[in-house]
């Protein structure tokens, strides 16, 4: 049993509850630490769960429950139990005022609404509460955290929400239109995804996303230090004039020194799906109509830049919205791929007897000191400058320049259409085709789960997205076109 602390006026071996220092007759505060001792009603020193004030009545049977639920004369007020004397950091743990806690009077009735954090059975006998700093051990005279009336661990169900988030009950749902946070249940969800009231970063649609179809699949994710994320997808099927199959993979990063980015990649991602899907069953040559996707998702972005910024204190910090781009096509026996910026496409052969290979190059910065000869591969992307886009979708983009080229692979394999946040962990051919699963052509999903796996393990810097579309067996085996 905890020591339970006296502080009636005038009777010897009063201590102070908080560090236990004899205290005198008269003393308003502790002369060793200073506790303010007014505050603190006169406590009896056995173990009481709660009894009456005023004239001394017979003492109760501690384990006969009737008595301590016998009616009290009118007017008598409540005694609480004190918490102990010390937590297991030595910490003294605080003593709990009848406001603090919930339970019944010394008659066994209920207290008033305004002061019962819990509802209670008015013929039950009161209830203690573990107070602050008590850890789930024993709390009471028995060694198994129960007293001589039975087990008083579990309060009762909360009726209303208090101010106290230890007996808080969860807030009633918000009306239509309104979000609250899923931390302090309290906030309201502002347009960035932050809460008003305590500023945690709410969980957005877009922070995980996998789509598979039979023939493609993809994989997004936020990452493990950006905020949101700023990548989009889309992924597709149709069918050529002819009736044979066209799978589409369309991936866009968004430039995070931008205005919305997130907007900018999801606005350049749709439309150029939507393109592709109009033109590829329409006898146009699919690299002409990759041509055309990327001119389409420019235009996307273009147009955003026309819409105001949503969040008015960010006006004077407005630019135009800008991604990436990069998607592949396999229709006919072609593997066609499109880009402007950095995200690339690689293709890696299902049986790993020939090599590997990057089919796109990058819009960058290390890219064009490579181009020039002035540094080698390894030096240019070692630099700081290294991932500085020279090329990008964006009203304030330079004369854009889509980049397109077509294949035939003579073999069976599989395209990775990525943006850099997974190619930073995995930036050579080698690595990448290392990181691939060897049945990638079959579980398309499976191993985009896995290659966005592989950045989370390598640091999770930025946002990544992986796209897989597998290469079926060319009846003919042409070269490369």
């Amino acid at each position: 049993m905890s020591q339970m602390h006296q502080l009636t006026d005038g009777v010897a071996g009063a201590t102070c509850p908080s560090c236990a220092e004899p205290l005198e007759s008269g003393d308003l505060f502790c002369g060793a630490c200073g506790y303010d001792l007014s505050a603190v009603r006169a406590q009896q020193d056995h173990p009481t769960i709660a009894i009456g004030r005023g004239s001394t009545p017979p003492a109760a049977d501690p384990t006969d429950p009737a008595a301590l639920a016998a009616p009290a004369a009118p007017g008598d007020a409540v005694e609480w139990p004190e918490a102990r004397e010390v937590d297991s950091s030595d910490v003294p743990a605080p003593v709990h005022l009848p406001s603090d806690l919930a339970g019944t009077d010394s008659g066994g009735s209920e207290l008033p609404a305004a002061e019962r954090p819990f509802s209670s059975d008015a013929s039950a006998a009161p209830m203690p509460q573990t107070p602050v700093g008590e850890s789930d051990g024993p709390a009471g005279p028995g060694a198994d955290g129960t007293d001589e009336l039975g087990d008083f661990d579990e309060p009762s169900t909360p009726s209303r929400p208090t101010a106290d988030p230890r007996t808080a009950t969860p807030t009633p749902t918000p009306p239509a239109g309104i979000k609250l946070c899923v931390a302090c249940r309290a906030g309201r969800v502002d347009r960035d995804g932050y809460c008003e009231r305590c500023g945690h970063a709410q969980p957005r649609e877009r922070d995980h996303m996998e789509q598979e179809l039979d023939a493609v699949a993809a994989v997004s994710d936020r990452g493990l230090r950006h905020h949101r994320n700023e990548d989009a997808f889309a992924v597709s099927a149709t069918a050529l004039p002819d009736g044979s199959p066209a799978v589409v993979a369309v991936v866009c990063d968004g430039v995070s020194s931008a205005t919305r980015p997130d907007e900018a990649s999801i606005a350049a991602a749709q439309a150029a799906n939507e393109s592709l899907l109009a033109a590829l069953p329409r006898e146009v040559h699919p690299q002409q109509a990759m041509h055309d996707a990327i001119i389409a998702a420019s235009e996307a972005v273009n147009s955003l830049a026309d819409q105001p910024d949503p969040v008015p204190d960010h006006a004077h910090h407005q630019n135009a919205p800008a991604c990436t781009i990069v998607a592949s096509v396999v229709a006919g026996g072609l593997l066609v791929v499109g880009w402007v910026g950095d995200s690339r496409a690689y293709w890696v052969p299902a049986d790993r007897s020939v090599p590997a290979a990057r089919l796109t190059e990058d819009d960058s910065w290390a890219a064009q000191m490579v181009a020039a000869g002035l540094m080698n591969e390894a030096e240019a992307y070692a630099d700081e400058r290294a991932h500085a886009i020279t090329g990008w979708l964006g009203a304030d983009a330079y004369e854009l320049e889509p980049h397109t080229a077509s294949f035939k692979p003579d073999r069976p394999g599989v395209v990775v259409v990525c943006t850099d946040g997974l190619w930073n962990y995995a930036e050579g051919v080698d690595e990448m085709a290392s990181a691939v699963p060897a049945d990638a052509c079959s579980r398309p999903l499976h191993s985009a789960q896995v290659l966005v796996g592989h950045a989370l393990d390598g640091g999770g810097h930025d946002n990544v997205t992986v796209a897989v579309l597998p290469f079926p067996v060319a009846p003919q085996g042409a070269g490369s076109a």
